[in-house]
């Protein structure tokens, strides 16, 4: 487990957008049944957003399919902690833009209530700075949604450092985390990182094996991991996963996953342990 704002998730999440990518679409009762796997694995952090659809008139799929994965479920949901994101937009032709306006983040959270079926979302994120509104009239308006008790806790996603500070100054302190891009191909998040560790702000990483295209072919892309992972008899996903947990305490990885066998695979990275020397030769 790790802390994310006022609770604690567990180290490793459910990243779900891959259930709802146009042409790689499982069935529902795969995606269903991932989702029950992670959360019978002990996952506790699922993260979705609006903006997960297939296609642009189908805006909320990915949320009301976690919705009902939580609802069939036989466990106890009150204890998971679903993460979406408003502020990015999926335009016709399966394209995508950024809407920063106050009045939109509004709109699209009540949009989302109604999707997660939810009185209040647990963690609501800004996905996507949008550069025709200034940054601290957004990050505004997730802070009136916090005041307001539509969100329980705030976050942002792509940001750099001064939004961070800005947004953790908006917000008065109560910025609970940021979801930015790493992996062993994007790396260029470090300072981010190390600015969360200094604010006490989770750091979720997306595509933290490199994305849906790439993370298969993560160990043969970066022979130090697929060694890694050779001498261990793990997957090189695993000891990725590893190697983001020691990164900093503050780093809860997203990882996507379309079927049960990748989230399992994904989970069990909390249990791997690098020793420095392993840890070295991945830097």
């Amino acid at each position: 487990m790790r802390p994310l704002g006022e609770t604690s998730v567990s180290a490793i999440g459910l990243g779900a957008m891959p259930m709802s990518v146009h042409g790689h679409m499982p069935d529902e009762a795969q995606s269903i049944r991932t989702i029950h796997a992670a959360l019978d694995a002990g996952v506790t952090l699922i993260d979705t957003a609006d903006a997960y659809t297939p296609t642009s008139d189908q805006v909320g799929q990915n949320e009301r399919l976690v919705a009902k994965a939580l609802a069939s479920w036989g466990g106890d949901a009150s204890r998971v902690l679903v993460a979406t994101k408003g502020g990015h937009t999926r335009t016709p032709g399966d394209g995508w833009d950024v809407d920063g306006r106050p009045e939109y983040l509004v709109e699209a959270c009540e949009r989302s209530l109604k999707a997660l079926g939810v009185e209040a979302i647990g963690l609501y994120q800004h996905h996507r700075p949008d550069p025709a509104v200034p940054y601290e009239e957004t990050i505004g308006a997730l802070r009136d949604l916090l005041d307001a008790g539509m969100i329980r806790m705030a976050g942002i996603s792509n940001a750099n450092p001064s939004q961070i500070r800005l947004a953790y100054q908006v917000l008065d302190g109560r910025l609970a985390s940021v979801q930015n891009e790493y992996s062993p191909r994007f790396r260029t998040s470090e300072p981010e990182i190390d600015l969360c560790e200094e604010l006490g702000v989770a750091f979720l990483p997306w595509s933290p094996l490199g994305g849906m295209s790439s993370a298969g072919q993560l160990g043969s892309r970066h022979a130090a991991f697929g060694r890694v992972a050779q001498a261990r008899g793990v997957s090189p996903q695993q000891v990725c996963l590893a190697w983001e947990l020691a990164r900093s305490p503050v780093v809860i990885p997203i990882p996507g996953a379309s079927r049960p066998e990748t989230i399992l695979d994904s989970v069990a990275a909390t249990e791997l342990a690098l020793t420095p020397e392993e840890l070295k030769s991945l830097d």
